[in-house]
């Protein structure tokens, strides 16, 4: 028998303040500084030049960092979100994770050229901690926001990290202005370590004012057969996600909801992987237009953020997904026939607007699917979903350039995943009417 969402009962913990909340949204403006600095802007470019000596060899070594980060984090992450939905220690994984990516980023610094190995132990530690604190991060949503507001929260997270990455860049772009001459070495390095403090020192909010919440029960057999307590075992930890699984293909529409998710956000992070490369390979832009591209996306994306969290509370979740893979599929549709930098800036404004709302939406449509006692294990598997993302969608573009000698193709080749994961998605039934009830443990 299928599961719909009804009303929430009332939240056995007190309601969410707005002190509480800011420091819950200000964690994304903290943690943004991670992905903008170390995998995309300063250490990618750092790794592959200076440690492992450019080439061929430094994209191959880069690529087995990233893949191995992320193979580690789907099975590490998932078994001990389990364990932290059974005894209540969501926050404390949380903090957990996020300490080993600060510390790992730190340790980055002392990482000179040619110790490929260090850099790639750290730089994977790093990614590990990441991409594991954002599972714990973002299972409180549910949990500090109402089906009325949950959509604004949302928002408000993803707007402020892309304004964390983008401050994090301009205080540390007089470290990177010098390049990889030698002599500026241990100046870019330093930027490293800057990136740590300043994630550390936008997480003390959250250490102080997040609150841990106590453990929902779980409905009979739903996971495991111990009442109470954490799971003493592997074993049991698997046994917990199991049921949780089994919970969600009762709760109506969510798997399909996480299958569609799978499927668009594989056109989301192939647009994302390739734009800069599109941008360089098809139209000549520049590196330094290609930063201000950068920038511009960026900008675009946390105003996408904040105005569709309001949209999403308005509208509702799923209505507001749809219509920003409505917006992906003309970006897809005008970048094949964009024939000018102008009209391509454009376009790239259209996609970061596209790209923060897609990101918030999908985390607050989300929530509404989640099992009682399985918040955390729901976004560890959404992370999951998150993380094969990766796979097809950047063949499919790499095979179909490589083919027919066209990005203009493969850009448009990109138009299936959107337009597939858009249709599977149309067929999920609206999670539920907007109210003041709390909506974890639906």
């Amino acid at each position: 028998m299928r599961e719909t969402s009804p009303p929430a009962p009332a939240s056995p913990a007190a309601p969410a303040g707005r002190r509480e909340i800011f420091a819950w949204c200000l964690y994304d403006f903290a943690n943004s500084a991670f992905p903008t600095l170390i995998v995309t802007v300063a250490y990618s470019v750092y790794f592959k030049h200076a440690v492992a000596g450019g080439g061929g060899r430094g994209d191959f070594l880069w690529g087995v960092s990233l893949s191995l980060a992320m193979v580690l984090a789907i099975l590490i992450t998932p078994p001990l979100s389990a364990r932290a939905d059974r005894k209540g220690s969501r926050k404390r994984m949380l903090l957990l994770y996020a300490g080993a990516c600060v510390a790992a980023t730190a340790l980055l610094s002392g990482v000179g050229p040619g110790r490929v190995a260090a850099g790639m132990i750290f730089f994977i530690l790093a990614v590990v901690g990441f991409e594991g604190s954002l599972v714990f991060y973002n299972a409180f949503l549910p949990e500090i926001s109402t089906r009325a507001t949950i959509g604004k929260v949302s928002g408000w997270g993803w707007g402020l990290g892309y304004l964390g990455g983008l401050l994090c860049l301009f205080l540390v772009k007089p470290l990177l202005s010098g390049g990889l001459e030698p002599a500026n070495l241990p100046r870019f390095r330093l930027s490293f370590a800057a990136t740590a403090v300043f994630y550390a020192l936008f997480t003390i909010p959250l250490v102080l004012w997040l609150r841990e919440r106590p453990p929902l029960p779980r409905r009979p057999g739903a996971g495991g057969k111990k009442p109470a307590g954490a799971p003493a075992s592997a074993r049991d930890a698997f046994r917990e996600l199991w049921g949780t699984l089994q919970a969600l293909r009762r709760r109506e529409g969510a798997l399909r909801y996480l299958l569609a998710f799978l499927l668009y956000n594989d056109g989301i992070v192939t647009v994302i992987s390739f734009s800069s490369i599109y941008a360089v390979t098809t139209l000549g832009f520049t590196m330094g237009e290609t930063l201000n591209l950068f920038i511009a996306v960026q900008l675009s994306a946390g105003a996408g953020a904040f105005f569709f969290g309001y949209l999403t509370d308005a509208w509702g979740a799923r209505k507001t997904v749809l219509l920003t893979l409505f917006n992906w599929c003309l970006v897809v549709i005008l970048a094949y026939f964009a024939a000018s930098k102008d009209a391509f800036f454009l376009i790239s404004l259209l996609a970061g607007i596209s790209l923060g709302s897609s990101q918030s939406a999908s985390r607050s449509l989300l929530a509404f699917y989640i099992p009682p006692g399985g918040t955390a294990q729901t976004y560890s598997f959404y992370g999951v979903c998150g993380k094969m993302s990766s796979i097809l969608g950047p063949l499919a573009f790499g095979g179909v350039s490589a083919a027919t000698g066209s990005q203009r193709l493969a850009i448009l080749s990109v138009l299936f995943f959107f337009l597939a994961g858009g249709a599977l998605l149309w067929t999920v039934p609206e999670p539920g009417e907007a109210g003041g009830e709390a909506i974890a443990g639906d």
